[in-house]
């Protein structure tokens, strides 16, 4: 297994219902990000269909199954450029007939993991069903992998859990919209990527988008942390489309002492944290 391995997050405009255009755009990003050297690369949420919907019913119009061309086009990307891809796509669910908000993970062998967002962010809940299954971690040439989902990044419970399953990176396809912050700030969805970098040791990978949808402003906030919970590159701004790059040395990410004394694993004590699990 490679330690080192160049991560891109593409962060990218797709349009609201553009099916075709959205997908030439997610390919065009993710072989440009190859030829620059990239060997796993990650797409915004939705990307295959733009977020802002009417409705359920126009939702539904542009989801597509698993093995519909946006995700057979990354698998076909994946084995070609010798990728990991990781991307968001408005899913219908064939066995339950219902729309997910899903995230995958491809590589040259294949669909190696399939997330359905479990948190699902204000008006989403009238769209999406949603998922009920914990972070996957793919075992990849490139290291051990997890993938989450936009809001998902605000529960630290929830990030915990690839942690605890050994992810070396989690890579995140976001849409975060735009909110007012203080100037100099950082985007606050940002500060909090960094927090569980931090506090898991491991690398987080956010492929946020840009552009205006429906009224919608994007954060534009794409970045690659460290295990240390800082940047390696990135946010990227709000007013560019670009795919933003770091060499990750994922060795980093299996090291989880912090001082000759102590380890943020096995310094956990559970027995204290049952109140984090009450759901009353």
């Amino acid at each position: 297994m490679a330690d080192a391995v160049v991560v891109a997050c593409c962060q990218l405009a797709p349009r609201i219902g553009e099916l075709e255009a959205n997908r030439a755009l997610a390919h065009d990003a993710v072989v440009d990000a190859a030829d620059r050297g990239a060997r796993v690369v990650v797409l915004p949420e939705l990307m295959n269909s733009g977020y802002v919907f009417e409705g359920p019913d126009e939702a539904a119009g542009l989801a597509e199954a698993l093995d519909g061309p946006t995700v057979t086009d990354w698998v076909a990307l994946a084995s070609e450029h010798a990728l990991v891809v990781v991307g968001g796509v408005c899913e219908r669910d064939v066995e339950g007939g219902i729309l997910r908000n899903t995230a995958v993970i491809v590589d040259p062998s294949g669909l190696r993991a399939v997330y359905r967002k479990a948190h699902l962010w204000d008006r989403e809940g009238h769209v999406f069903c949603a998922g009920d299954g914990p972070p996957p971690v793919a075992d990849t040439v490139y290291g051990r992998i997890g993938v989450v989902v936009c809001y998902d990044l605000e529960f630290p419970e929830w990030m915990r859990l690839p942690a605890l399953a050994g992810a070396e990176l989690v890579c995140a396809p976001v849409n975060w919209p735009r909110e007012s912050r203080p100037a100099g700030e950082r985007p606050q969805e940002v500060v909090r990527v960094q927090a569980s970098a931090s506090v898991n040791r491991m690398f987080i990978a956010v492929a946020d988008r840009v552009g205006r949808e429906r009224g919608v402003d994007w954060v534009g906030g794409s970045v690659i942390v460290d295990p240390a919970g800082f940047p390696l590159v990135g946010p990227a701004g709000d007013e560019e489309t670009v795919t933003v790059l770091a060499s990750c040395e994922l060795a980093q990410a299996r090291e989880k002492r912090i001082s000759p004394h102590n380890d943020v694993f096995a310094d956990r004590r559970p027995d204290l944290y049952g109140a984090v699990a009450n759901t009353s």
